[in-house]
C-alpha cells in the first residue's frame, strides 16, 4: 500500500484487515519508495494515492509497470476528475475514490484480482461517456 496521509493508511489497513485471505506485505509513503518497493517484493496488488510526494502515483505506476509487471495495480485517491482516472488507468488496473472505498474496495480488489478493470461508481459515467 502507497499512501501519505497517515490516517487514510491506517484506515484502509483495517479494512484489509477484515478481509483474512489478504496479507499487506508493505506499507510506504512516497512514490519514489512504492517503485523500490514493487521491484524488491513483486506483490500481486499495490493500493496507489495519485498524490503523493516524491514521485506522484500516476509516475510511480509506470516505473513498477516496468519493476513489477505483474503487479496488478488499484489506484485509490480522492481525486474526483474522469481524465486523471482515465490517464491513471493507462498503467492501473483500477481506480477507486477514497470518498467510496467503504463500499467499492473489496469489490475492485476482486474484479481486479481477476484481471478486469474498475472505476468507481461515481466516476463510470463521465469515465465512459469520453471513451
Amino acid at each position: 500500500m502507497v499512501e501519505d496521509f497517515a490516517r487514510w493508511r491506517h484506515f484502509v489497513i483495517a479494512k484489509l484487515s477484515e478481509n483474512h485471505d489478504m496479507r499487506i506485505v508493505g506499507v510506504v509513503s512516497d512514490g519514489l519508495e512504492a517503485v523500490l518497493k514493487a521491484a524488491e517484493m513483486q506483490p500481486d496488488l499495490i493500493l496507489l494515492d495519485v498524490g503523493l510526494p516524491k514521485l506522484n502515483g500516476i509516475e510511480a505506476a509506470q516505473r513498477i509497470c516496468k519493476v513489477a509487471p505483474k503487479s496488478k495495480i488499484l489506484f485509490l485517491s480522492q481525486e474526483i476528475d474522469a481524465e486523471v482516472a482515465r490517464v491513471a488507468l493507462t498503467y492501473g488496473h483500477g481506480y477507486v475514490l477514497k470518498s467510496d472505498a467503504g463500499n467499492e474496495l473489496f469489490v475492485a480488489i476482486e474484479v481486479v484480482m481477476q484481471g478486469e478493470k474498475f472505476v468507481s461508481l461515481r466516476l463510470a459515467a463521465d469515465f465512459f461517456a469520453r471513451v
